[in-house]
């Protein structure tokens, strides 16, 4: 009596509401010896449980890979548990390779030990790593099967070698505005057996005296070469040659005659299935040299001003499966008609079709519009005979067309209207740069077919070359994306020695709307897709 019970009372129970669903308190958890580093992250939870402790790490690793990068690096920094799971789980890097790097190698590598795709990246102003730090990067990263390098301007023929020796399983190789040279490639061709994708832009020490790249043992496996503004290019001929199994060839803006390369190629490897030629020295020769490619299936010719209808006739009478085409007339009117209709005589199968700065007439437009069925994707840009007669024709034959491209055209109001009933299953269609065609007319179009996606821009009309060429994403392709979770992303930076020659030649230009175009269409499609 006048005593209190020694038992203490049951607090009354609180119904749990939807907003305190995560302020249950702490629950006893069976731990094991391995778990004793993630037990100290629970004290940090007082008011609640922290219910990632449930997940495997398989599963939060899968979590982390959704995530963009600065959300993945800062989820890192949670506790330490998810700082090991997302190392252990981090395939992609992108590294600024200074070289003041060195000392932190074998501590960036001992916690991210899963990475197979690797990027160095180092600014003009900068020194970049040497061939102590690229060997040593061997050494630590055994599972690396991408290398990418940008600006390393300090890795020597020496140091490529040996990292060549200790990277065997590497299947794709980038380099750019490096100071090694032909050495080094035939070190890593001969000791890489498993590549597949070779991509070579600014290769400094390739020059007149170098030796032949890819003259002894080539790996069998190679699928893919691109060569982009390098002088003496036709060093690489015998791996071009060489290389039975290859499928993708892409030579942009080197120097020096291409032909004969074309020609061995054509004799010695019919199962090229892609082509990319820009701003080379190639004729109607080389041309009749790929012809032989029996399977190609997409060609870009781009500002090669000494091929004409003759060569892409022969192109077009042996490369029935053609799908993709790609013509950068230079307005040199070496390509028209004649060639055109060829293509359409003897490439059903054609499905995309780009015509810069050539000058076709409703003569071409119509037998491509009659005998391409499966033609979706067309481009005319820069052409100073398509008006609204070959307007109209594309209106009424294309049946098949879904994305459509008119560029500095001088086309008008009534052939823009000729859309509203023709090519029915048109989806997009961008007018840009053509002053006859007003923004009443665009929107007329929109209300009258409303499915329809009408793009119009006025303006003046730029010069082609003012706009870019086709290589804008073709290095992209060849080479791995980027990390999207990248630790430090240097920025890239390219020396350019070919600077004599812009001015004369006219080598370097800016990126082309039409593929940019292009691209951006297929990548919203494929959001859209990945939506449903």
């Amino acid at each position: 009596m006048g005593q209190s019970s020694s038992i203490p009372e049951t607090p009354p129970q609180r119904e749990a509401s939807p907003s305190r669903r995560f302020s249950f308190k702490q629950l006893p958890v069976m731990s094991t010896p391995d778990q004793n580093d993630d037990e100290s992250d629970r004290s940090d939870t007082v008011d609640g449980r922290d219910y990632t402790l449930d997940l495997p790490d398989e599963c939060l690793g899968i979590i982390f890979h959704c995530l963009g990068s600065g959300d993945r690096k800062r989820s890192s920094l949670v506790c330490q548990r998810w700082l090991r799971v997302d190392g252990e789980h981090r395939h992609r890097l992108s590294l600024s390779a200074q070289a003041g790097i060195l000392p932190f190698i074998p501590c960036i590598f001992a916690r991210f030990d899963s990475v197979t795709k690797l990027a160095l990246r180092c600014d003009r102003k900068s020194i970049s790593i040497d061939d102590d730090s690229l060997v040593l990067i061997s050494v630590r990263c055994r599972n690396l099967t991408r290398l990418k390098l940008r600006g390393c301007r300090e890795i020597t023929d020496l140091g490529m070698a040996a990292f060549a020796q200790n990277s065997k399983g590497l299947k794709k190789l980038s380099v750019g505005s490096c100071m090694f040279g032909a050495k080094a490639m035939n070190a890593v061709l001969e000791h890489c057996t498993a590549l597949e994708e070779l991509s070579v832009k600014r290769l400094r020490g390739i020059h007149d005296a170098s030796e032949k790249i890819g003259a002894g043992k080539t790996p069998t496996t190679l699928k893919s070469i691109c060569l982009k503004e390098i002088l003496n290019g036709q060093c690489f001929g015998p791996l071009i040659v060489s290389s039975k199994n290859l499928k993708t060839l892409k030579l942009f803006r080197c120097l020096g005659d291409w032909d004969r390369v074309l020609e061995m190629l054509g004799n010695g490897n019919r199962g090229l299935t892609e082509i990319h030629l820009e701003r080379i020295q190639v004729t109607d020769l080389g041309l009749s040299a790929i012809a032989k490619c029996s399977n190609l299936e997409i060609l870009h010719i781009v500002k090669a001003p000494e091929c004409s209808n003759f060569g892409l006739i022969c192109v077009a009478e042996n490369c029935k499966l053609l799908r993709k085409l790609h013509i950068d007339g230079w307005r040199t009117n070496r390509i028209g008609d004649e060639g055109l209709i060829a293509v359409a005589r003897d490439c059903p199968e054609i499905q995309e079709l780009v015509l810069i700065g050539v000058n076709p007439t409703s003569l071409s437009l119509a037998a491509i519009a009659s005998n391409c069925k499966k033609l979706e994707r067309l481009a005319l840009c820069g052409s100073g005979t398509i008006g609204d007669d070959e307007f109209a024709c594309i209106a009424a034959k294309c049946v098949a067309l879904k994305k459509l491209c008119i560029k500095g055209c001088p086309i008008s109001n009534v052939g823009l209207k000729t859309l509203a009933w023709g090519c029915p299953n048109l989806a997009k269609i961008k007018v840009k740069k053509c002053k006859g065609v007003s923004g009443e007319v665009a929107e007329w179009l929109r209300e009258r077919r409303g499915s329809l996606t009408v793009n119009w821009d006025s303006g003046e009309i730029v010069p082609l070359d003012a706009a870019a060429g086709l290589s804008g994403g073709v290095e992209s392709s060849m080479e791995f994306p980027l990390d999207p979770v990248a630790v430090t992303i240097a920025p890239s930076s390219s020396n350019n020695p070919l600077a004599l020659f812009r001015t004369k030649f006219g080598f370097f230009s800016g990126r082309s709307f039409v593929p940019c175009t292009f691209r951006r269409w297929s990548v919203s499609e494929n959001s859209n897709n990945g939506n449903l």
